[in-house]
């Protein structure tokens, strides 16, 4: 009698996912037990709950059940049951007030510990908190994935505003200092390229959402050699960015200082924006593979 393995296939079926067979041993095929992805179905139910985190991660303030269940087009019922599993896991956490759902701390630890082996994190890191020392505001590191920043690696000074921001955290980069930074190197096609699938969604009154205007204040990002984003992405809040730029001219990366706009002043603006770049050029050399600048 021939021995067969079993693995799970994502399947569809009304129980949910269904076992199917591998390969019989001794066959031409050899089994790994994995399915090619391409070929394997998702999962409805762990689909839905990715939507679900997903859709609260664009969200500032979280989101309460009806507004998930509506942004989602899910029932309701279903997005409870997925709310209240998530909540258990930790991953989630509800304001009793609000009833707002947001990320819990499990959450902010899983991807705090899937950045951390990253090289530019682990090298940047003991001078991004010199910055925050001081300059007494919060620094970020960000890097470019899928045509938006993604901060991986966030400091903070004791006892002041907290910056709405995360590791893991994704960002438009027309509105602010460190997509601004990511993408001012950039070819002119392939800045249009990301105004085409992204568009230019206006966070607010200051936000650059002409195509002219915003190509102008990259120019200008370029000839000075940082970013600024003067609440353009949130209201009362100033980033100023600065790229770290390959060898071969690839922007692989971009740190910045962010503040209320009591911290950032016109006053004081340029000498942070100096700090910004040269704690950057620091970075870069610690790395030694990379430099600053164009």
């Amino acid at each position: 009698m021939s021995s067969r393995r079993v693995v799970i296939s994502a399947e569809r079926s009304e129980g949910g996912i269904s076992q199917v067979p591998c390969e019989a041993a001794g066959e031409d095929r050899r089994v790994t037990g994995t399915v090619d992805f391409i070929k394997t179905q998702s999962v409805p139910s762990l689909d839905r709950a990715l939507s679900i985190l997903e859709l609260l991660a664009d969200s500032k303030a979280g989101l309460t059940l009806p507004e998930l269940a509506l942004r989602s087009s899910l029932p309701k019922s279903s997005v409870h049951c997925l709310l209240v599993t998530l909540q258990r896991r930790g991953y989630l956490h509800r304001h009793d007030k609000t009833r707002r759902y947001m990320f819990g701390p499990k959450l902010f630890s899983l991807a705090d510990r899937a950045l951390s082996g990253m090289e530019l994190r682990e090298q940047a890191a003991p001078f991004l908190r010199a910055l925050t020392e001081k300059t007494g505001l919060t620094t970020h590191l960000a890097i470019w994935e899928h045509e938006e920043a993604v901060l991986v690696a966030k400091f903070e000074p004791p006892g002041t505003f907290r910056a709405a921001s995360w590791i893991g955290k994704r960002m438009d980069v027309h509105c602010t200092g460190l997509g601004k930074a990511l993408i001012a190197h950039l070819p002119e096609e392939e800045i249009e390229e990301i105004f085409r699938d992204h568009g230019l969604s206006r966070h607010n009154d200051n936000t650059l959402c002409s195509r002219r205007k915003l190509k102008e204040d990259l120019g200008r990002t370029l000839q000075r050699g940082y970013a600024i984003d003067d609440e353009e992405d949130e209201l009362g809040w100033r980033c100023l960015g600065a790229p770290v730029v390959a060898r071969g001219g690839e922007v692989i990366a971009a740190i910045s200082v962010a503040g209320s706009t009591d911290q950032i002043t016109p006053e004081n603006l340029s000498a942070l924006a100096g700090q910004v770049v040269d704690t950057a050029a620091t970075i870069a050399r610690s790395l030694g593979r990379f430099r600053v600048g164009s």
